[in-house]
């Protein structure tokens, strides 16, 4: 399987995704759209896009943003599978007609999620992801909730059996997390969370977060 990442800012990896690819023997190719002039994959060479996040805005008016929303709705047409991190997600619904808008709340920091349906078998009722976000998406009318928070309803959807995005993250890694805070802690003001960088990069990444990415991949590239 060749899996295309769109990738959005230096200090946004793949993380567990990447291990995820090595371990099903699937080749990854990493695309940096906002850097090289809007390269991006064709939808004939992809068989699983994942769409990773970063500081823009699905209403921004880079070409390059609405040309991965072209690639998106081709994907669509062809039925094949993507996943969506917080930038990411927010693209998906934005290249089916839903609004991107703004949060009620800035969330930054740790703090829990709650699983909103038993579709995808397995995965905890509760757990605790990364947040780094002030915008929301709308959810899909034919679209699942996967998951909601505190905070915010909207925190993750299931679309047409094989498709994912997730307004939070749990792909990162102990070290991802240190890079994204190291980057970006400024970001950290004024969030709900009230959470510091310094306690952001010290509270320890669980474990299940790396096994509940895999259960999601594995989901939606079941077929």
């Amino acid at each position: 399987m060749r899996i295309n990442v769109l990738q959005h800012t230096p200090n946004e990896g793949v993380g567990s995704i990447g291990e995820w690819a090595k371990e099903r023997g699937h080749d990854l190719y990493i695309y940096h759209p906002y850097f090289y002039n809007g390269v991006l994959p064709i939808a004939e060479e992809t068989d699983l896009l994942i769409i990773l996040g970063g500081p823009m805005s699905p209403n921004d008016s880079n070409d390059w943003i609405f040309k991965e929303r072209d690639l998106i709705r081709e994907l669509l047409k062809d039925n094949k599978p993507m996943f969506g991190a917080c930038y990411g997600a927010q693209q998906i619904t934005k290249a089916i007609g839903y609004t991107v808008s703004k949060s009620p709340v800035k969330e930054v920091g740790w703090d829990q999620v709650y699983l909103e349906t038993n579709t995808i078998p397995d995965l905890p009722k509760e757990l605790i992801a990364l947040h780094w976000h002030e915008e929301m998406f709308q959810i899909p009318k034919n679209a699942e909730l996967l998951f909601s928070s505190e905070y915010l309803t909207n925190q993750g959807f299931l679309l047409n059996n094989n498709v994912i995005g997730l307004q939070f993250h749990f792909e990162p890694g102990p070290f991802d997390v240190k890079e994204i805070v190291t980057n970006d802690f400024t970001y950290a003001v004024d969030s709900v969370l009230n959470q510091s960088p310094k306690e952001i990069i010290d509270y320890k990444v669980p474990e299940e977060n790396k096994e509940v990415m895999f259960k999601l991949l594995d989901y939606i590239t079941k077929d």
